[in-house]
């Protein structure tokens, strides 16, 4: 007998077929996970430059979007038009945009390293004279004291030869493997930069091409797919550009606010290191929730160095701009961007940061909302297509009513010579299931119930 095949089952082995393909490679993937990880390495210093620039050019399209638009709209404005008006529009817009990009890192520079480099000398001429004033600090106060005296000499014995022998026996038999170490440090700067340089060649390109990209992908798209389909990618890719552009800027701009603030209050106290503790704390304020305080430990004891007041004064500063910028800055520039709760955000910044670092602690929100915004959607969607509400409140559980409110009763009245027990008959008849299950649940009977009046603050009960 000869078996027909119908178009489902060949579904049915391509698929099957997929599925072992796909535990091969799973399988091999974990089984070479060096070579794979070695490969990986490979390929990401092969795009390293294409990603710097598409990083760059992603960061400047909103300033180059708005100096093309209004360079274009002055030139086709007056009574002679340019031949090449939008061209040159382009031009103006990407000489502004670099112009921008390069003098933002320059002055961030300025600000990081002459303070730093200032702060490291400072540093090391204050310890030695706080070394000596702990020292003398701690005889005065254990003069008295000889055994607590005698028990800090011995630790500070201890810590000093095991300074002596770590320098001995660790840092001067590996000083070839620190040099190769501070050689391959210096060499890979070296690759950053030029790898840097060669992105913002890329970013020119791709902030000139990125309209032709965009109607080529939308071009594939709409090739490949079926028009509802099509329409979905196409809505979902507006959403996650806006998404990230909305965060990304907008967190940009609240962090710049938050820098600047922290320097003027800082000068006119007249701290020290204003412009490097700002310049710090507006960098980590682009993380969510643990920017500001990662950026103020080495603040603090930045200035703890100097003066212990002025550190506790900054914490206190830092605090205070933390719910500044939580509770009235953010969300008036940021709004409600990504559509995330409170738990949510700090669940995206935990685990972004715990698997990529800083890289993935600013991106894990704007990443995480395009994921929730997506599930989301599927879920209406299902939901909807089944019948059921898409409110979320609709399934919401109340936990904290004991008790479900009950309808109230009017006392009865009886005529002349009726006897109550008639009167208990009749109203059991009008017990609804609900009410008598209520009357169950609160340990009486039906005929008890019956009985019950129920009014706003108490109960009682009638004989």
């Amino acid at each position: 007998m000869r078996i027909k095949l119908e178009k489902k089952h060949y579904q049915w082995g391509l698929t099957a077929f997929l599925v072992i393909v796909c535990c091969f490679i799973v399988f091999f993937l974990i089984y070479r996970s060096d070579s794979v990880g070695h490969v990986l390495g490979l390929i990401g210093k092969a795009i390293a430059p294409l990603v710097y620039g598409m990083i760059m050019a992603y960061l400047l399209c909103p300033i180059y979007n708005f100096v093309v638009s209004r360079s274009y709209g002055i030139f086709n404005k007056g009574k002679y038009k340019f031949k090449h008006d939008l061209t040159i529009a382009k031009v103006i817009g990407t000489i502004v945009s670099l112009t921008i990009l390069l003098v933002g890192i320059a002055g961030v520079l300025w600000m990081i390293i002459p303070g730093l480099f200032d702060s490291i000398m400072k540093v090391i001429d204050i310890i030695p004279g706080a070394m000596k004033n702990f020292t003398n600090w701690v005889d005065v106060k254990f003069a008295n004291l000889p055994v607590a005296k005698d028990y800090l000499d011995q630790i500070s014995n201890n810590i000093t030869e095991y300074a002596i022998d770590f320098a001995t026996n660790t840092i001067l038999p590996n000083s070839g493997n620190m040099a190769a170490a501070i050689s391959g440090t210096v060499f890979g700067a070296i690759g950053f930069v030029m790898n840097f340089v060669i992105g913002i060649i890329v970013c020119v390109y791709f902030l000139n091409i990125k309209d032709t990209l965009a109607a080529q992908a939308k071009k594939i798209i709409v090739a490949h797919f079926k028009e509802n389909t099509a329409s979905e990618i196409l809505e979902g890719a507006e959403y996650t550009n806006k998404t990230f552009g909305g965060f990304i800027s907008g967190k940009i701009i609240d962090s710049i606010i938050i820098g600047i603030l922290c320097f003027i209050i800082m000068s006119i106290f007249g701290w020290e290191y204003s412009l490097l503790i700002s310049c710090i704390i507006g960098i980590t304020n682009i993380i969510p929730f643990f920017g500001p305080f990662i950026g103020a430990i080495p603040s603090a004891l930045l200035l703890l160095m100097v003066n212990p007041m002025h550190c506790l004064y900054f914490i206190i500063l830092v605090i205070i701009l933390q719910q500044f910028d939580g509770n009235i800055l953010g969300p008036k520039i940021l709004g409600d961007s990504t559509g995330l709760d409170s738990f949510w955000v700090l669940f995206a910044v935990l685990v972004g940061g715990g698997l990529f670092g800083f890289p993935g602690m600013v991106l894990s929100i704007p990443v995480f909302a395009v994921i929730y915004a997506y599930c989301g959607r599927a879920l209406n969607r299902r939901l909807t297509k089944r019948g059921f509400s898409t409110n979320t409140l609709d399934y919401k559980v109340d936990k904290y009513r004991t008790h479900k409110p009950r309808r109230k009763r009017k006392k009865p009245v009886l005529e002349d010579n009726e006897p109550i027990d008639a009167y208990v008959e009749d109203e059991v008849k009008e017990m609804t299931e609900e009410e008598v299950k209520q009357a169950q649940d609160d340990g009486h009977t039906i005929m008890e119930a019956t009985l019950v009046e129920f009014h706003d603050d108490d109960q009682k009960t009638y004989d």
